[in-house]
């Protein structure tokens, strides 16, 4: 009788497959837990270092030592697209008169931060600050356009549950960006540091390469919809405390490229309606003003850099008419 040896290597080698599985699955599970204990650590140190004047605004603050009476804020549709000294000009006043403290995905929530920490420099100012739906809608989570600050207002619970599996990035971003806040605090950039160039305002040139989407309802803006949430509470509660520190406080929300119609979008159109709305409401109970600009003579689609930013050509086209836009 010939013996099956291949039958008795299989009875033998599954049940050490098994265990071995058992050890892969086992150790894949340690090494998660290990994980997210680690990430955990580092967002509650993230939460106690946190600054809610980023690096980023930190740097542009030494402007206000000149103490303007017309402070540019908010995101890139106002650091790429507002230029300081032009606006002074247009009004007969000198260099400094205005300045440009708008930054990249620039919130509400820094801004009033900043406002508290140097009330003498926004008490005397009309504050003008864009805005887009990135600080209303909860449906966008993404790290370089999630606002810190209200990352920086969650626990380390809501922030693991709110961001991973998928956007673990937004996370990472925001270790990052708390200890750079804390960094920028503690050297005291606020004060000491140069003043930027042009009064604060940053040019975007064209990009004739740039691949334009094929319409704006299906904007990340406007993804997975949700204007009743932690970012609008935060942010447009901001935009309340602001009014409350500044002389005056006009909410701006600039024009997306002519290619595209909301007429032609109504997805886009009643989003952007409610948005509005939701706004304008803020607006009458906390005594601020705003200004909706959906579109601008002269300024045409050569001016875009792309689907919601001007190029630099058009920067003095897009001044020009905020300022006509402005009430003293």
């Amino acid at each position: 009788m010939v013996k099956d040896v291949s039958t008795d290597s299989a009875e033998i080698l599954s049940p050490m497959r098994r265990v071995s599985a058992r050890w892969i699955i086992a150790a894949i599970g340690l090494t998660i837990v290990v994980w997210l204990t680690g990430l955990a650590g580092l967002l509650a140190i993230a939460n106690r270092v946190h600054d809610d004047i980023p690096e980023a605004l930190a740097v542009k603050l030494p402007l206000l030592q000149l103490q303007p009476e017309l402070i540019f804020a908010g995101d890139s549709r106002m650091a790429f697209q507002v230029d300081p000294v032009l606006s002074a000009q247009l009004v007969g006043k000198p260099p400094g008169f205005a300045v440009n403290i708008a930054y990249l995905a620039g919130d509400p929530l820094s801004f009033v931060a900043a406002a508290r920490r140097y009330v003498g420099r926004f008490k005397n100012a009309h504050v003008v600050v864009s805005v887009t739906t990135l600080i209303s809608n909860d449906g966008v989570p993404g790290a370089s356009v999630f606002p810190q600050d209200v990352v920086a207002r969650m626990n380390v619970a809501q922030q693991i549950t709110t961001f991973l599996p998928m956007r673990v990035g937004t996370l990472i971003r925001y270790i990052h960006e708390a200890f750079n806040s804390r960094l920028a605090a503690d050297r005291n950039i606020s004060e000491i540091g140069p003043h930027p160039a042009e009064y604060g305002l940053e040019r975007l040139p064209a990009q004739p390469g740039y691949r334009w989407p094929p319409d704006i309802s299906s904007h990340q803006h406007f993804k997975n919809w949700n204007i009743a949430g932690l970012k609008a509470r935060n942010e447009i509660g901001a935009l309340c405390g602001l009014a409350g520190v500044s002389k005056k406080l006009t909410v701006v929300l600039g024009p997306w490229a002519p290619r595209y119609n909301r007429d032609n979008e109504p997805s886009w159109k009643a989003k952007d309606e409610e948005n509005t709305a939701l706004l304008a409401k803020s607006a009458e109970t906390c005594g601020f003003e705003l200004v909706k600009i959906p579109s601008v003579p002269g300024l045409t689609q050569e001016h875009f850099a792309d689907e919601q930013h001007i190029n630099e050509s058009g920067i003095p086209i897009y001044t020009s008419y905020l300022m006509t836009q402005l009430k003293n």
